[in-house]
């Protein structure tokens, strides 16, 4: 079952969010891990910029969650994560899937550059890297993370993000 996540479940968001961002260690650049991976007080400041957790539930307990924020014109897909145990079983497809058709508006996702498993994922389910240039455009304007992350992070896109882009090229090129 998915559902909304709400307040008493900050907890468990912040334990699968640390437990599954145990992957990243060793792969992303060592001046960007640190233990917890996510901090409490950076959990409650990406709430408190509207970031939405969805989970997951199997036998009533959380097993994944993933955010949605959305910023401008556009929809950001933030923290994705499932429970290392119950990885590659559909979970995070649900996930996205259910969270892709709460939003009209374009939909960006950021991911460490090193985590190909990440990547590879989004690729899978109609997501596009963007070029580098725009990567640090929109890292910039639409994420609050650190020169180093922009630096070390890739971003995706879905088809309308792309489409708008092209339709906006053709305008300015008339």
């Amino acid at each position: 079952m998915i559902r909304q996540c709400d307040a008493k479940d900050f907890e468990i968001i912040y334990s699968i969010i640390n437990a599954a961002a145990g992957k990243y260690q060793g792969v992303i650049p060592d001046d960007c891990w640190k233990v917890p991976y996510m901090s409490e007080d950076e959990l409650k400041h990406e709430i408190a910029q509207a970031v939405v957790f969805w989970g997951y539930e199997i036998d009533g307990h959380l097993v994944g969650v993933m955010g949605i924020q959305h910023v401008g014109e556009v929809a950001l897909i933030r923290h994705a994560y499932v429970r290392p145990e119950r990885q590659n079983l559909g979970i995070g497809q649900r996930l996205l899937s259910e969270l892709c058709g709460q939003t009209d508006r374009p939909i960006l996702i950021g991911t460490w550059a090193d985590a190909v498993w990440s990547i590879r994922f989004y690729e899978k389910h109609g997501f596009r890297l963007v070029s580098q240039q725009e990567k640090g455009r929109l890292l910039a304007k639409y994420w609050s993370i650190p020169l180093r992350q922009i630096e070390t992070s890739f971003v995706l896109a879905d088809r309308k993000w792309f489409d708008l882009q092209k339709t906006s090229r053709t305008r300015s090129d008339s």
